[in-house]
């Protein structure tokens, strides 16, 4: 429609031209669509915020208001649109971030479920062949942290033997343990350090 001006079209549109609204898409889309893309870095979401725009410009042309510079108020509904979008986005990125550390606590909880259940099956197999003396004197100091007094006390043995046998059961396990996993051969290193 060469010599109409925006403002003219404008007025067609409150008098509800279908052509004009037309025009008006055709001489705006691809800055309202550039805007769009350069704050969203989407085409997808990009060409959402684009017909948002236009339909809102269409929805509401009966109270479309005398409007000196047409392309200024056009911008406006695209930047209203976009601020929404990103509020959105923002909002939907919070809460995937919340799923995400929820999924994450859950994960790492089993997998220190996984390696506590792996370490003890490989404890268990170390000391099948250990005698059943040096195996109760092992699970007295492990699962019920009794001190040496109080196993040589239960078994009838003197402190200085209870220390012996663990120290050899405790030196056996972490043999044991570093054929099978270097990890858990440290950690548990680092876990005889107490109840040795």
């Amino acid at each position: 429609m060469p010599g109409i001006t925006d403002k003219d079209l404008l007025f067609q549109l409150r008098e509800g031209s279908e052509e004009a609204f037309r025009e008006l898409y055709a001489r705006h889309n691809r800055q309202v669509f550039a805007f769009a893309y350069h704050l969203t870095h989407s085409a997808v979401d990009a060409e959402d915020i684009l017909q948002d725009t236009f339909l809102r410009l269409w929805s509401s042309r009966g109270q479309l208001p005398d409007i000196e510079r047409v392309d200024n108020y056009i911008f406006m509904i695209a930047r209203n649109r976009t601020m929404d979008h990103l509020r959105r986005v923002s909002l939907q990125q919070k809460l995937i971030d919340q799923v995400w550390a929820n999924i994450s606590e859950v994960s790492d909880e089993l997998e220190q479920q996984l390696d506590a259940a792996e370490s003890k099956r490989l404890i268990s197999s170390a000391l099948e062949g250990l005698s059943e003396q040096k195996q109760t004197i092992f699970w007295l100091s492990r699962q019920r942290g009794m001190s040496h007094d109080e196993i040589s006390r239960q078994l009838h043995l003197s402190r200085s033997r209870v220390k012996n046998l663990l120290v050899e059961t405790l030196r056996h396990v972490r043999q044991y343990l570093a054929k099978h996993s270097i990890l858990l051969a440290v950690m548990f290193q680092l876990a005889c350090l107490h109840w040795a």
